[in-house]
């Protein structure tokens, strides 16, 4: 699925303009990609975490001449699905959250 698709989506299900649609999901990823960028976790309960993972400096290989070559340790971005988005691609029903009772309001004398 491509942008273009999410966001004609978007618009369908909620009845808005494709560039409204196309604005929201633009502040979604770009909040997330900010909040990744200071070093934080993001979680979207039910559908998963992205987090950043650090990389150790190593050693490899050049593929065409075999040389050994030093491999620079950096930042990596890593997607953990939660539970609720492991179910569906698996194909497991999705439990539905139950429904919350509304507050007890105080009786009256």
């Amino acid at each position: 699925m491509t942008k273009a698709e999410i966001v004609e989506k978007i618009a369908g299900e909620i009845k808005i303009s494709k560039a409204a649609a196309a604005k929201a999901l633009s502040v979604v990823t770009g909040s997330i990609t900010q909040a990744m960028k200071k070093g934080d976790k993001v979680t979207l309960v039910g559908f998963g975490t992205f987090s950043i993972a650090s990389r150790a400096a190593r050693k490899g290989r050049n593929p065409r001449t075999g040389k050994e070559i030093k491999i620079a340790a950096k930042k990596v971005p890593r997607f953990s699905a939660g539970a609720a988005l492991k179910a569906v691609v698996n194909g497991k029903a999705v439990a539905k959250p139950a429904k919350k009772k509304p507050a007890a309001r105080p009786k009256k004398k």
